[in-house]
């Protein structure tokens, strides 16, 4: 990313989505390429309204996919990419596909089905509904480490965050994450794309993406970043 990139409003927010496609909210094994990196002090931790308030805008606005795409931290995903980005980490399978196939386990299976059956659905409403509780409670447990999961291999994304409010309607805290499946929400534009590809070729493109917006990234990090824990579909 150029170094002299910086997020001060929300519409230069939306626009870096658009223009580089793929942009981590946090640092990461690659230098200058988040938006930590990239913002104003003030935009960041700053007394007035910033980027963690505008991720649910910014997705919404751009129309861009959201979630733990990348190392398990969040990223911004346009739709230009993320097709190729769920067809590479899903390897070619919907879930279904995948738990037949015995590459998904019981209980991811049943919160993927529960987040595909409620959505769009709060975080809260996911673990009311499902019975996370803490073990001693009698209740599942796990539920971060699968939404993790199934958010890296994209088979559910944040679609948005939702404020609570106060006696006097004000929102306040940090944004409940709202969860969907990439199906829902962008429709045929997701559907007639995703599995168009083999996934090596999916790598490829992403490849060739990464190459072309991180001219100065080592070619290792760039690959290390794309797979991480996916690895073994990028060849040569």
């Amino acid at each position: 990313m150029k170094p002299e990139f910086v997020i001060e409003t929300k519409r230069d927010l939306v626009e870096a989505v658009g223009t580089y496609g793929i942009l981590p909210l946090f640092r990461n094994r690659i230098s200058g390429f988040s938006v930590e990196e990239h913002a104003a002090p003030s935009a960041w931790f700053g007394s007035e309204e910033g980027v963690w308030e505008w991720k649910g805008p910014v997705i919404r606005e751009s129309g861009c996919a959201y979630g733990k795409f990348f190392e398990n931290k969040a990223a911004f995903v346009s739709m230009d990419w993320f097709p190729d980005l769920a067809n590479l980490r899903r390897d070619g399978y919907d879930f279904d596909a995948r738990y037949d196939d015995g590459l998904a386990s019981s209980g991811d299976l049943f919160l993927y089905d529960l987040v595909a059956a409620n959505a769009p659905a709060l975080t809260g409403t996911l673990k009311e509904l499902g019975n996370y509780k803490k073990s001693a409670e009698g209740g599942k447990t796990g539920f971060e480490t699968r939404v993790t999961r199934l958010e890296r291999q994209c088979y559910i994304i944040i679609r948005d965050f939702v404020y609570l409010r106060d006696k006097y309607g004000k929102p306040y805290g940090w944004g409940v994450a709202e969860y969907s499946t990439p199906e829902r929400e962008f429709g045929k534009a997701f559907t007639s794309r995703v599995y168009t590809r083999e996934p090596e070729e999916s790598a490829e493109r992403l490849l060739g993406h990464l190459r072309s917006i991180l001219p100065e990234a080592g070619e290792r990090e760039i690959r290390r970043f794309l797979m991480g824990k996916e690895s073994g579909h990028v060849q040569g």
